[in-house]
């Protein structure tokens, strides 16, 4: 079994708690290419917003970080003080992606837009969105999409 494919295994774990759950330290993706759950750290303030993924040397396979807005808009990110490589997912109001950006270049301090109204973004390791198939058809859970989500908590 390829590492990949051991990485997917253990993600199908979890993917049935995070339905079951919705617990706010997890979020669930789907899409026409299967489901997967991230384990994340939230980051739903100025502080922890401006700091982000900074100055780590890693992120754990099955890791990312969820940053949530209280209000929609084209956001912004760059990669100022970022050691490692990263996707950033954007998601609108309903949990639906709006825009993927692979492999954003550590250090890069050019501005990394949504293109769209966006309530959050979630950030993994570079390269790993393509690797799963998560794409702007793809949906996601947490419970910061609320009620009126694509996908709602149960």
């Amino acid at each position: 079994m390829s590492l990949l494919r051991a990485i997917f295994a253990v993600y199908a774990t979890f993917t049935s708690a995070a339905l079951a759950n919705c617990e706010a330290d997890r979020i669930l993706l789907t899409g026409e290419w299967g489901s997967v759950s991230f384990s994340v750290e939230i980051a739903d303030d100025d502080a922890e917003r401006a700091r982000g993924l900074m100055f780590r040397e890693r992120l754990p396979a099955s890791s990312g970080m969820l940053f949530i807005y209280e209000e929609p808009h084209d956001l912004s990110f760059w990669m100022r003080n970022t050691l490692i490589p990263l996707d950033m997912i954007f998601l609108d109001t309903e949990g639906r992606v709006v825009r993927v950006h692979e492999n954003a270049i550590p250090g890069d301090e050019t501005p990394i837009r949504a293109g769209a109204p966006a309530v959050s973004v979630l950030e993994i390791n570079g390269g790993l969105a393509r690797r799963i198939g998560i794409d702007a058809d793809s949906v996601a859970q947490h419970p910061a999409f609320g009620p009126d989500a694509a996908l709602p908590c149960k």
